[in-house]
């Protein structure tokens, strides 16, 4: 027998299963309440629209070039609709700034690929998405810790790094009802994250997936937008903005963005051309036409689902959790993170739950780079109606009153 590990490149062994991935599983189990997938309802998905465009490609013209090779860049119908997206957000943007990717997953492997030597290091927050961690560990990164609201300096990351064996490459971070903690960076953290990446010398990658979902308060410009608005152009800017239509339209069809300088684009379409070629054609098209056609209305929709769904998630944390468990209180998103008291192993508490409380959740130290995070955990409220967040939130709450009662 062929020994495999013996052969497989020293990056494999930087490759975990995703938890998240793996508690998906729960979801076909029909006695299990789920907090765990941080997916959208399927039920809010506009079928019909793109039904229609499907079926308008098919029986069109259209259809030769939906299933020929397109270019790597992506369908310049979309690349001109988001290039007026991101103009609307701050953002003023020509098509040759946007790069469309099979899911914003594929530009941050792309990115990871594109900046990170082995030994480097990549700042990212304490916790952060799994799903970066997961893209740029291929590449044998270390990893430092980014706080927007700290007071850490230049050259103390600079020192770390060297002594790590590598340099800073980027910074990493959602800005907007992150993953996993539903948080949001205001305005002077944003500003202090650009400060610290001139003074460094890297690019800031902006992960904006959740971008579209506030339910309330006051938005807050894009870091991109904000350094323009420091330099007055998006070429002379350092921030990567990657988006994704996965959250407000469907993410079946993996269809994401990067939009930055012009000789990020270039390199990435050449990261493109020896990896995929090109995303999927037809799923751009499809994508384009139903966006062009009602993208408000369609997150306009979700927004008054999910709003609902956050509150009532709010409330029943508030009537059934033990005193010493606080949260998050996220503007919108899809998450809210739960620190439990010290001591609580959130993986622990998963198994117990899973058998006695029948309610999945994600612990919380998958999230972190160093492997911390023991007494935290993420729950999702986008695909739980009222009832079972009602139910799903007290069987938790009895359940860690019971963990905590016991281990004083």
């Amino acid at each position: 027998m062929l020994n495999w590990e013996s052969i497989f490149a020293t990056r494999s062994s930087r490759m975990k299963a995703s938890e998240i991935r793996e508690l998906l599983k729960l979801l076909d189990r029909p006695d299990i309440i789920s907090f765990a997938g941080g997916i959208p309802d399927p039920e809010l998905f506009p079928q019909a629209e793109f039904s229609q465009a499907y079926a308008e490609i098919f029986g069109g013209p259209a259809v030769s070039a939906a299933l020929q090779y397109s270019v790597s860049e992506g369908y310049r119908p979309l690349r001109e609709w988001l290039a007026k997206q991101m103009a609307a957000l701050g953002i003023p943007a020509t098509v040759d700034n946007v790069f469309i990717t099979s899911g914003s997953q594929q530009g941050l492997d792309y990115l990871g690929k594109l900046f990170l030597s082995p030994r480097d290091t990549a700042l990212v927050t304490w916790p952060t998405y799994l799903g970066a961690l997961q893209a740029f560990n291929a590449y044998e990164p270390n990893y430092d810790q980014l706080n927007p609201g700290g007071n850490r300096t230049p050259e103390a990351y600079v020192q770390a790094a060297a002594e790590a064996g590598g340099r800073v490459k980027f910074a990493y971070l959602s800005a907007d009802f992150a993953n996993p903690t539903g948080e949001t960076v205001d305005r002077a953290g944003r500003e202090r994250v650009l400060d610290l990446a001139e003074e460094l010398g890297i690019p800031v990658i902006e992960d904006a997936a959740y971008q579209s979902l506030r339910y309330d308060g006051e938005a807050i410009p894009p870091i991109l937008a904000l350094e323009i608005a420091r330099k007055g152009d998006i070429n002379s800017a350092r921030t990567i903005y990657c988006g994704s239509f996965s959250k407000t339209l469907a993410p079946g069809l993996r269809v994401g963005w990067v939009c930055a300088a012009e000789p990020v684009i270039r390199k990435l379409v050449l990261l493109k051309q020896a990896a995929d070629l090109h995303s999927s054609t037809i799923n751009q098209m499809t994508i384009c036409t139903v966006a062009e056609r009602g993208f408000d209305e369609q997150v306009a929709k979700i927004h008054a689902v999910y709003k609902h769904r956050r509150d009532a998630m709010l409330a029943a944390l508030d009537k059934y959790m033990p005193v010493g468990v606080t949260w998050t209180k996220p503007e919108g998103g899809m998450f809210v993170w739960v620190t439990l008291p010290k001591g609580t192993d959130g993986a622990e508490l998963l198994a117990k739950s899973i058998q006695s409380a029948k309610v999945a959740f994600v612990p919380g130290r998958a999230f972190f780079a160093d492997g911390s995070g023991e007494n935290t955990l993420r729950l999702s409220f986008s695909c739980a109606n009222d009832k079972m967040i009602e139910e799903g939130i007290r069987r938790l709450g009895d359940l860690i009153r019971g963990e905590v009662a016991q281990a004083a």
